[in-house]
C-alpha cells in the first residue's frame, strides 16, 4: 500500500473517493473515529446495565419479532445467529470491485460513532479491505429495505470466522485465511451484528461504482459521437451557443460546447455541405447526451449524501442521550436514482446505436457497411446487430424497480425499495453501454479512413492515431469479436485531457449541482 486514508467524520467528495477506491490506499481510523466509536459503545453498554429497558434490536428480537425480549446472556449470541441467519444469498458472486466498495462504505458509515459497535469491528472490516481479503457475496437476496441484509450477511461472515472470502482471486474459507493471518473472530456485542446487516452498503457500492464509471463514459460518449459526426460529414449549426441560450438546459449546454471544442479545426466539420439536415441521432446530440448528464449529476448528488450517511437502525446518540428506531436503511432514493441512471444510460446507447446505423447504411459518399468491396464483403454489417441487440436489453432493464414492493417479515417490514434489484440491473445497463460506444468508435474510426485525405480535429486524430494502436483498419473482412473487446479495452484503458471547464462531473454537494 502507498497511500493512507485517514478516516474521519469529515464529508468525502467524488474526486477523493475515487482516490481512496481506485486502489493501493491503506484504510487507517482516526484517532477521531475511534473515539466517537467508543464513546458510543461505552454509552449502550451503560444503557444496558438497566435491563428493564426493551430497546429494539438491541435486546430484542428482529423484524415483527421486535416485541420478543432477549435476556442479557443472550445479547451476543443473539447478534452472531443474526449475520449467520441472514447470510442466504444466491445467484451470482457480487464482482470484487463492488465487494471491496461495501467494505469501504461500511467503515465510512459505522466511523460516524451512532451504531454502537466496538472498535475492534470496524477495524476488521479495515483489515480485510487493507489485505484484499474480500468476502464472497451474492447478487440475489436484498429487498433494499432493511438495509441490504442478505447481501451484508455474506460480508459479515468472515468477522465471525465463517463463509467465503477471495484471496487473489482464489475462492477459499474465512476461517483458514484467519488462522494464517492470526486474527481470531470477532466476539459480537449487542447491536453489533444489526448495525451490521442495517445499511445500504449493497446498493451503495453499485452506485458508486456506476457513477465513477459514467463520469468517463459521458465524456466518451460526447467524443465518439463527435467523430461520428465528422466521419457521417454532419452539420455544426445545432452545436451552436445560440440554440442552447434559448433552451438553457445545463446539461444541453455543456453537451453542446464540449462538441464544438473537440471539432475546432477540423477540415470535415467546416466544409460546405450538400445536405441541409442530419438525423437526428446527430443533430440532437446536445439534448439527448445532455439530458443524460443532467441525470447523472442528480445521481452523482444522491450517492455522494449517501457516502456520508448512516443508515443502520437503531441509531445511537450518545450526547442526547437517545437511541432511536427509525428508517435510515430504506434504499428508495437509492432505487429511484439508480432507475433513473440506468434509463439515461440507456439512451446514450440507444442513439449510440442509431449512429452507428446511419455509418453502415450507405449514405453520404461512405460505403455500404464500410468496406470497400460490399458484396463480397459484409464489412461492419453484424456489429450494428451486436448494438442493437445489446440497446434491446438495456431496453428491458430499464423496467423500474423501484415502482416494486413485496411485503415481508409478516408484515412488518410492508414496503421496500427494491433498490438492490435497481441496482444490479443498472450495472448490467452499463456493461452493456460500454460495449455499444466502443462499436460506435469502431464504426466511426472506419468511416473517418474513407474521408481522406480531409481530417478532424487535432483532438480527433490524436484521439484516433491511439485507438489504432489497438485497432486497425479494416480492409476485407475478419473476425471482428476479437477487435469489439480491444475497443472496449481502449475505452476503459484511455486517459482523457480535456479542459477543466469540459469537464462537468466534479464535486457534488448539496449546494453545489453543477
Amino acid at each position: 500500500m502507498e497511500k493512507v486514508h485517514l478516516v474521519t467524520t469529515e464529508e468525502i467528495g467524488w474526486k477523493k473517493f475515487e482516490e481512496i477506491s481506485s486502489g493501493g490506499t491503506m484504510i487507517v481510523l482516526s484517532e477521531e473515529v475511534i473515539g466517537k466509536i467508543q464513546a458510543c459503545r461505552d454509552y449502550l453498554d451503560r444503557k444496558l446495565e438497566n435491563e428493564d429497558e426493551i430497546i429494539y434490536g438491541i435486546n430484542t428480537g428482529f423484524g415483527s419479532l421486535c416485541d420478543t425480549v432477549i435476556s442479557k446472556k443472550n445479547l451476543g449470541l443473539l447478534q452472531k445467529n443474526l449475520v449467520m441467519s441472514h447470510a442466504c444469498g444466491v445467484g451470482e458472486e457480487v464482482p470484487k470491485e463492488i465487494t471491496r466498495l461495501m467494505l469501504l462504505l461500511k467503515i465510512q458509515s459505522l466511523s460516524y460513532g451512532n451504531s454502537g459497535v466496538q472498535v475492534e469491528t470496524v477495524q476488521r472490516l479495515a483489515d480485510l479491505y487493507n489485505h484484499d481479503i474480500l468476502p464472497v457475496v451474492y447478487t440475489y437476496g436484498s429487498l433494499g429495505a432493511s438495509g441490504d441484509l442478505a447481501p451484508l450477511a455474506h460480508m459479515s461472515l468472515p468477522l465471525l470466522g465463517m463463509g467465503d472470502v477471495d484471496v487473489k482471486g482464489v475462492r477459499r474459507k474465512a476461517t483458514d485465511v484467519m488462522e494464517e493471518m492470526g486474527w481470531e473472530p470477532i466476539e459480537l456485542q449487542s447491536k453489533e451484528g444489526l448495525a451490521l446487516l442495517n445499511g445500504t452498503q449493497f446498493m451503495s457500492a453499485y452506485g458508486v461504482y456506476l457513477c465513477l464509471r459514467v463520469f468517463k463514459l459521458s465524456r466518451l460518449a460526447d467524443i465518439i459521437a463527435a467523430l461520428s459526426l465528422d466521419a457521417f460529414d454532419g452539420r455544426i449549426e445545432p452545436f451552436h451557443e445560440l440554440v442552447q441560450q434559448i433552451r438553457p438546459h445545463q446539461g444541453q449546454t455543456v453537451t453542446a460546447r464540449r462538441v464544438r471544442w473537440l471539432l475546432e479545426g477540423s477540415e470535415l466539420i467546416g466544409r460546405n455541405k450538400a445536405h441541409v439536415q442530419d438525423p437526428y441521432s446527430f443533430r440532437c446530440i446536445p439534448q439527448v447526451h445532455g439530458a443524460t448528464k443532467d441525470s447523472i449529476n442528480y445521481v452523482a448528488y444522491v450517492f455522494r449524501n449517501e457516502i456520508n450517511s448512516v443508515t443502520d437502525n437503531p441509531t445511537i446518540f450518545p450526547e442526547e442521550d437517545m437511541i432511536i428506531s427509525a428508517g435510515n436503511f430504506h434504499g428508495q432514493p437509492l432505487a429511484l436514482a439508480l432507475d433513473n441512471l440506468a434509463i439515461a444510460m440507456s439512451e446514450i446507447g440507444n442513439i449510440s446505436e442509431r449512429r452507428t446505423y446511419q455509418l453502415v447504411s450507405g449514405n453520404r459518399g461512405l460505403p455500404p457497411f464500410l468496406v470497400a468491396n460490399p458484396g463480397l464483403n459484409s464489412g461492419f454489417m453484424i456489429p450494428q446487430y451486436t448494438a442493437a441487440s445489446m440497446v434491446s436489453h438495456n431496453k428491458q432493464l430499464c423496467s423500474p424497480s423501484s415502482v416494486d414492493s413485496i411485503e415481508s417479515s409478516q408484515g412488518q417490514e410492508d414496503h421496500v425499495s427494491m433498490g438492490a434489484n435497481a441496482a444490479t440491473k443498472a450495472y448490467r445497463v452499463l456493461l452493456n453501454l460500454e460495449r455499444i460506444l466502443a462499436i460506435e468508435l469502431y464504426n466511426a474510426a472506419q468511416a473517418l479512413e474513407f474521408r481522406r485525405p480531409a481530417k478532424t480535429s487535432a483532438f480527433l486524430e490524436e484521439f484516433v492515431a491511439r485507438y489504432r494502436q489497438s485497432v486497425s483498419f479494416v480492409q476485407d473482412d475478419k473476425v471482428m469479436y476479437r477487435d469489439i473487446d480491444a475497443s472496449v479495452k481502449f475505452l476503459q484503458e484511455v486517459e482523457l485531457d480535456l479542459p477543466e471547464d469540459l469537464l462537468v462531473i466534479r464535486d457534488y454537494s448539496p449546494e453545489d449541482m453543477r
